[in-house]
């Protein structure tokens, strides 16, 4: 996702999250869905870092993160989590 296409810049510590559809699959075929229709996933990629100094993820990354700590935003109709990186459990490989 390109820096310049995100019409919102995360600050500080914060991170923006594209979240994942309702079922995704990692690269070694294992399938992450959520367990009821209509819940949020608990998986996305990382779309933004906001200006802290070091983060232990890049752009691009997919994670798996806290199922009720995201703020939900919506930007020109995409929708977005906004978290800190304390939210992140792991970054899926």
């Amino acid at each position: 996702m390109a820096k310049s296409a995100l019409k919102i810049r995360p600050i500080g510590e914060y991170i923006l999250v594209k979240p994942a559809e309702e079922e995704s699959t990692t690269a070694s075929g294992l399938i992450i869905q959520t367990s009821q229709k209509g819940e949020r996933p608990q998986t996305g990629e990382v779309a933004a870092l906001g200006t802290a100094d070091k983060f232990n993820v890049k752009v691009g990354d997919t994670i798996f993160f806290k199922k009720y700590s995201p703020e939900e935003l919506e930007v020109d109709g995409v929708v977005y989590l906004v978290m800190k990186e304390t939210d992140i459990l792991g970054v899926l490989n």
